[in-house]
């Protein structure tokens, strides 16, 4: 195995390549079927890791550097130019809220404020109970229906701050009794 260091918070120094399991392992296989080189497979591995994982750490990015046999510091640009590879740990379910042009014209600031109240996080934040991931897109494609949000697949339209409460229902979120 190749040494590598790569750029990032981990409290860790040197992190080490950790094993790839056989579910990602036959799954980045199928992959290098439907591309041309190893270094293609780059985003797909970093997705298929992250959705066993839940996020690439950096033990994760090695490992896929390793098995591609492809530079870090590649991976590491991919996973830093596609905003959905996660590379801290989120929650169970991603909030994707869109701050684009025609979502604020439509007032997604005074939305965007009643779900970080109603949920206690702001951008890049997860709630206590790790249930939510609260993140800004640029764009969801749905500026009709702005202003628009995700959670997890399900696309959230016409959002007003009175439908924050309907759309997220809280569990536990701010470790309420």
């Amino acid at each position: 195995m190749q040494q590598h260091v790569i750029a990032s918070s981990s409290p860790n120094p040197r992190p080490r390549a950790r094993d790839l399991s056989a579910e990602e392992i036959a799954e980045i296989e199928h992959e290098l079927t439907l591309y041309p080189t190893k270094q293609a497979v780059g985003l797909e591995a970093l997705k298929i890791v992250q959705r066993h994982q839940g996020w690439v750490s950096d033990e994760s990015m090695l490992a896929i550097a390793d098995y591609l046999s492809v530079p870090v510091s590649e991976l590491e640009g991919v996973a830093t130019f596609f905003n959905l590879i996660y590379r801290r740990p989120v929650g169970e379910k991603v909030i994707l809220f869109c701050d684009s042009v025609s979502c604020w014209i439509m007032g997604c600031d005074k939305v965007k404020a009643q779900l970080s109240a109603h949920l206690g996080i702001d951008y890049g934040e997860t709630t206590t109970d790790g249930e939510y991931t609260l993140i800004p897109v640029p764009c969801l494609g749905d500026c009709d229906k702005a202003p628009v949000m995700m959670v997890g697949e399900a696309m959230h339209r016409h959002l007003s701050v009175d439908t924050i409460a309907s759309v997220l229902p809280l569990k536990n979120v701010r470790g309420d009794k």
